[in-house]
């Protein structure tokens, strides 16, 4: 109904009413306990998100699940969103002036972040349009078979897509194709630590049965611990990144209201 009522507003009435309801929000919930490095707010409190699904709590699977400080009150960023914006924050050699990113399904602070160090090599694209969450510049395509020509970006980012798509080792061996050798494509997912195979069953389309069996009414399969092979299985050099790898304390990562147990999936293209 939400995403119904976005695609019958204009792009630039939604925008802008959608700023001024963040600046609003963003007054009532002001304060100093949180922090959003992304719009660089303070808060009293951050709002909760998430779904409220017994799998998620069954499987422990992180990323998923109803949370509470997850969504900034000022700019609407997820905790998943501010996760990887301190990561490459913080990965001085993963990023530099006129990169080439491939940004899919971009969330709003990280297109404009990257956007702003990529310039005119910045490209941005999803499957289908949500009204005006995506900025106009934004393409559509299916990260299936994506339109590029081989070996073009130096940065992929890709933030909780995979477990939305049908052929997901279709969509990996079309990220490394696109990618130039030596590339880095940060790859996320909801994934349950407590389980050795991905779960997946292409015969479910309700959506109530996919909440059930994969913790969201719109995914089609649950990562476990095989998630980094099927990676590899497509090409790529797998290793996984903390917070903690990079030094950054945890009182910030309490600050910034990020899940303490997230990994990040980071899948180099061999040169």
């Amino acid at each position: 109904m939400k995403t119904t009522i976005k695609k019958l507003i204009p792009r630039p009435i939604g925008n802008g009413l959608r700023r001024i309801y963040l600046y609003f929000r963003g007054v009532v919930y002001s304060g100093k306990l949180y922090f959003c490095p992304i719009c660089q707010g303070s808060f009293k409190s951050m709002l909760e998100g998430g779904f409220d699904l017994p799998i998620n709590y069954e499987k422990k699977i992180i990323g998923a699940g109803k949370r509470k400080n997850m969504v900034c009150p000022g700019c609407a960023s997820t905790d998943r969103e501010r996760l990887l914006y301190t990561y490459l924050n913080n990965s001085p050699g993963l990023l530099k002036p006129l990169v080439k990113v491939l940004h899919i399904a971009p969330e709003r602070g990280l297109s404009k972040y990257l956007n702003n160090i990529s310039k005119s090599n910045y490209i941005s694209g999803m499957k289908y349009h949500e009204g005006f969450y995506y900025g106009k510049t934004s393409r559509l395509f299916d990260i299936q078979e994506l339109p590029f020509e081989n070996n073009q970006f130096e940065l992929v980012v890709c933030n909780h897509v995979l477990e939305h798509v049908q052929d997901d080792r279709k969509a990996m061996t079309e990220l490394y194709r696109v990618m130039q050798p030596g590339a880095t494509a940060i790859l996320q997912v909801p994934w349950s630590p407590v389980i050795e195979e991905t779960i997946e069953d292409p015969s479910i389309k309700d959506p109530k049965e996919r909440e059930k069996k994969f913790g969201q009414f719109d995914h089609v399969r649950l990562y476990g611990h095989d998630y980094p092979k099927r990676l590899a299985n497509a090409g790529f050099e797998v290793d996984t990144v903390t917070l903690e790898k990079l030094n950054i304390q945890l009182k910030y990562q309490q600050k910034i209201s990020v899940i303490p147990n997230e990994v990040i999936f980071i899948a180099k293209k061999p040169v």
